[in-house]
């Protein structure tokens, strides 16, 4: 039995990722006979495409030397185990190299960012491990949650399994980049778990379409009808004639501008992506000045899942359970079949062609 290996073959400074920058190696899987004692062996059924992952194929000093085995989040399966703990047949999901059949051992368990899913799906929908119950799933839970700090959050996470009261003052809440994997999510929990007014910016009709009629969002702006930062916060203003009090950016560029011109005192921006500018070569500078913040009370944030992903922060992974079960969320995904679909699954985050999470199923 052999595994598959997305790797890096050629550096991508700037310009559209493809097929031609990578390769699918095959190796021998690793068998028992190679194991130790705490090390694990790894079936793979689901790799991640992420558009984080672009900054890391610029250059040897972004993300290594080539050719490089990419790597990001799985999920999958246990299939052999020497490690207490961790048994065959167990589900995960995991920061790893996008290879198939992986030994994981002692050392690197000691380091790896892994947790189990058995508690929370089936194999069947083990995609999700990736998505809303993996990194998207638990940025837009801490973007929301701890950074954004929407006004009712401490009433609302005294119990995730109530129903909670409609907030004294419904704030409004704008995310862009709001048809993927992580601004669809924020949205839904947004609206039916804090009673927020969502406005989502996405690209083309169908899109905007999505956001209203499947998750929900108030208002859809077709962000292709607005290319400059000005035509942008007007088409924003018509939907918050009053400014927006939070703003969770996942694109960055015009986006974050706009955002800046229409947000409201003592508003709050969660910054996770930039996907605006990830195939940029130049880094080219935001109009943004921040002393402007200072006579408003506003706060912008950066952040990563880490803390929520891990445990250390929050309850999210039984907190999002809780809220799918109760039809507060839905999960949008595009599937592409096999190792050699990665490519093109990831350059889909950049042309526009996914909705919600892309994943590669093997």
């Amino acid at each position: 039995m052999s595994a598959q290996t997305v790797t890096l073959t050629k550096y991508i400074p700037e310009g559209m990722p493809g097929p031609e920058h990578f390769e699918i190696v095959d190796t021998p899987a690793p068998v028992e006979a190679d194991m130790a004692d705490g090390d694990i062996i790894v079936k793979c059924l689901c790799f991640s495409a992420d558009p984080y992952l672009r900054s890391g194929c610029k250059s040897e000093a972004k993300g290594g030397a080539i050719p490089r085995p990419m790597s990001g989040f799985v999920s999958g399966k246990i299939v052999a185990s020497k490690r207490s703990g961790w048994a065959a047949g167990e589900l995960f999901g995991a920061s790893l190299d996008f290879t198939s059949i992986q030994l994981i051992t002692a050392a690197k368990m000691e380091k790896a960012l892994i947790w189990k899913l058995d508690a929370l799906l089936k194999e069947e929908n083990i995609s999700h491990g990736i998505g809303v119950l993996g990194m998207p799933g638990s940025t837009a839970y801490g973007g929301l949650i701890d950074v954004l700090r929407p006004d009712n959050r401490d009433e609302v996470m005294k119990d995730t399994a109530a129903t909670v009261a409609a907030p004294e003052k419904v704030e409004t809440l704008w995310v862009s980049g709001a048809a993927g994997a992580v601004g669809s999510l924020v949205g839904q929990v947004a609206k039916n778990v804090f009673g927020c007014t969502v406005v989502g910016s996405a690209g083309g009709p169908a899109k905007c379409e999505l956001l209203k009629s499947k998750f929900g969002f108030d208002h859809a702006i077709d962000y292709k009808t607005a290319p400059t930062t000005e035509e942008l916060a007007a088409k924003l203003k018509e939907c918050a004639p009053k400014g927006i009090d939070m703003y969770f950016d996942n694109v960055g560029g015009t986006h974050f501008e706009a955002a800046m011109t229409t947000l409201a005192p003592h508003g709050r921006v969660a910054v996770c992506g930039g996907i605006a500018h990830y195939n940029e070569g130049e880094r080219q500078p935001d109009r943004f000045f921040p002393t402007d913040l200072i006579y408003a009370f506003q706060r912008v944030e950066g952040f990563m899942c880490m803390p929520w992903l891990s445990g250390k922060k929050g309850s999210f992974h039984k907190d999002m359970a809780t809220w799918m079960a109760q039809g507060k969320i839905v999960v949008e995904e595009t599937f592409f079949e096999g190792a050699a679909s990665w490519p093109m699954a990831f350059q889909s985050l950049f042309t526009g062609k996914n909705v919600g999470k892309v994943v590669v199923r093997l």
